[in-house]
């Protein structure tokens, strides 16, 4: 890479961070870090923007953990259009294409309980709310419902509203979206009405959860674990909690600002660098088993209740 071209990107970069960044302060902290790397040479032995990306990011994400900020490389080209929405719109369309709508996989396991995994992202309502609807469509008649997070990295408030109307009281209070470019709060609840039978809100649901879980996948399992409507199963997702947007800075180079910050009605914080702790701790690769066996016995145990009590015999 050449010198000016460097520079170029780490001042685009640092004037992004310090007039878009959610919090304001820490933002022109950010940048006053990345010019002092920059004017200590840090940077110019990256040969190419794959390094120059790795480089930036770990400075971008040294003593605040945010996840979301990243400078990232792209191997295939980033569309040119100067609407930085019309460009993330057209990243996020071809992740949906390439990835069957996000719907990794969609099973009846023994003791009729359904398996949905929601991966790499619960993508948009707009390009895969017909999926999201067919797949519950699919899963109506299961006696419980493991939604397996563990590879969910992403999604959006709107998106995670739609799916939990699904499983949880209409018009109920999910979360909040504080924006610093507008100064103003959105609150995000279930919705009066979706499409098809609802999933109701007595079936047992477990939910599967990794390291790799990750912001708007980690807003659905916390969403599910404060009302109170699931089991997590599994480990403490990674911690990233702030909407971000996403700037090009060259066909293969995206600026990725998180400019709003989340708010739970319940708790009044977010999962923003704690993750989100589930109730049964495992390995993530033994999540399935676990929650799987969970259901059974919870199912049995159901069962056994419902079982009417034999009449006492009496004497002939």
């Amino acid at each position: 890479m050449e010198p000016a071209d460097i520079d170029r990107i780490l001042a685009e970069v640092g004037e992004l961070v310090a007039t878009r960044y959610v919090f304001a302060e820490l933002g022109e902290k950010i940048a006053a870090q990345l010019a002092a790397a920059a004017a200590a040479g840090r940077y110019a032995a990256a040969t190419d923007e794959a390094t120059l990306a790795e480089l930036v990011t770990a400075d971008l994400q040294r003593g605040n953990d945010d996840g979301h900020l990243r400078l990232i490389h792209h191997t295939e080209p980033i569309p040119e259009d100067g609407d930085e929405h019309a460009i993330a719109e057209a990243l996020y369309e071809r992740r949906v294409q390439r990835t069957m709508s996000g719907i990794g996989r969609i099973e009846r396991l023994d003791g009729n309980i359904g398996l949905l995994e929601i991966s790499p992202a619960l993508f948009g309502v707009h390009l895969v709310g017909d999926e999201i609807t067919a797949a519950m469509q699919i899963l109506r008649y299961t006696d419980a419902l493991i939604l397996d997070l563990r590879g969910c990295t992403g999604s959006d408030p709107g998106s995670v509203a739609y799916f939990l109307t699904y499983l949880l009281p209409a018009e109920t209070h999910l979360n909040d979206v504080y924006d610093r470019g507008t100064d103003s709060t959105i609150q995000f609840w279930t919705l009066p009405h979706v499409p098809g039978p609802h999933y109701g809100t007595q079936r047992p649901v477990y939910v599967l959860t990794s390291h790799q879980t990750f912001s708007g996948g980690e807003e659905l399992a916390y969403d599910l674990r404060h009302t109170g409507r699931a089991t997590l199963v599994g480990e403490t997702t990674g911690g990233g909690a702030h909407p971000r947007i996403g700037v090009r800075l060259g066909p293969h180079l995206e600026a990725s600002i998180p400019t709003c910050r989340a708010i739970n009605p319940i708790t009044g914080t977010d999962w923003e660098g704690t993750g989100v702790v589930p109730h049964v701790a495992t390995a993530a690769a033994d999540a399935l088993t676990v929650a799987h066996e969970h259901a059974r016995t919870r199912l049995a145990q159901a069962r056994d209740v419902d079982r009417p009590t034999a009449e006492p015999a009496t004497a002939p």
